[in-house]
C-alpha cells in the first residue's frame, strides 16, 4: 500500500469533508496523484471541480453582495478560488495525511506542496458531484469549508491576484518586472501540469506549479510575495 493511501473506512477524513460517499472509490480517485498512475488519478475530477467551485463561489457572492459591481465580484471570487486559498482549505481538511503519492513524490515533499493540495480540493469537489449528481447537495458542503474565509472577505479594490500584486510592488519600488519561464510541462492537454520559474531582481529564482501556466505563474508570484513580506 502506498504511504498515505486512503482507507475507505477513514471516518475522520469523511467527517472533515462533510459528505458520505455512495461510491467511496471516487474519493480514493480524488486523492490519487498522477505520479502514481497516468490513467488512474485525480486530474479529470479536478477539471470538473474547478468549474463547479467557480460557479458555487460566484453564486454565493452574487447573492451576498447585491450592490457590488462585476469587477469587484470577480476579484473576490479570484481571491477565494486561487491556489493559496485552496491550500488553506486542504490544510483545514488535513488532506496531506491522505494523499496517494508515488514514493518519489513523497520524498520530494509532495504531500505538503500547495499546488497538489489545491488540485486535490478541486478533485474532491468533482468527486462529490459525480457521486451525488446534485448541486444542491454539493454547494453547502463546499460553503461549509469556506465558512471562515467568507466571513473575512471584503468587497474592496485591493483584492487582486498574486501576479498583479507582485507587479505593483515592484513598480512601486522602481524595480524591473518579474520574468516568467515555463521549465516543464507534464501530461497531455487538457490534463497538463506546468512548472514555471520566475526571476525577480535581487532575489533567488523560485518555481511554481499548477494545472495551467496561469496557475503556475500565480503560485510562484505568491511565493515571491511571501518572501518579500518576510
Amino acid at each position: 500500500m502506498i504511504k498515505g493511501q486512503l482507507k475507505i473506512s477513514d471516518s475522520r477524513l469523511i467527517g472533515r469533508i462533510g459528505y458520505q460517499f455512495l461510491e467511496p472509490e471516487l474519493l480514493q480517485l480524488a486523492l490519487t496523484h498522477r505520479s502514481v498512475s497516468h490513467k488512474y488519478n485525480y486530474e479529470r475530477l479536478e477539471f470538473l471541480g474547478d468549474s463547479l467551485l467557480g460557479m458555487i463561489i460566484a453564486n454565493y457572492l452574487y447573492h451576498a453582495y447585491p450592490y457590488e459591481n462585476e469587477g469587484r465580484l470577480t476579484r473576490m471570487r479570484a481571491t477565494l478560488v486561487r491556489q493559496e486559498a485552496l491550500g488553506k482549505i486542504a490544510n483545514d481538511l488535513k488532506l496531506s495525511h491522505s494523499l496517494i503519492l508515488s514514493t518519489g513524490e513523497l520524498k520530494s515533499g509532495g504531500h505538503h506542496r500547495e499546488s497538489i493540495l489545491a488540485d486535490t480540493v478541486e478533485a474532491i469537489i468533482g468527486a462529490i458531484y459525480v457521486d451525488c449528481n446534485d448541486l444542491t447537495v454539493l454547494e453547502p458542503v463546499v460553503l461549509k469549508w469556506y465558512e471562515p474565509y467568507l466571513e473575512n472577505i471584503e468587497p474592496t479594490d485591493q483584492l487582486k491576484d498574486p501576479k498583479s500584486r507582485l507587479q505593483e510592488y515592484l513598480q512601486a519600488h522602481k524595480k524591473p518586472l518579474p520574468v516568467y519561464e515555463v521549465i516543464d510541462i507534464q501530461g497531455d492537454a487538457p490534463n497538463q501540469h506546468f512548472r514555471v520559474e520566475c526571476a525577480v531582481e535581487g532575489l533567488p529564482k523560485l518555481v511554481g506549479e499548477g494545472s495551467s501556466r496561469r496557475f503556475a505563474e500565480q503560485a510562484v508570484a505568491a511565493e515571491f510575495l511571501k518572501l518579500l513580506e518576510q
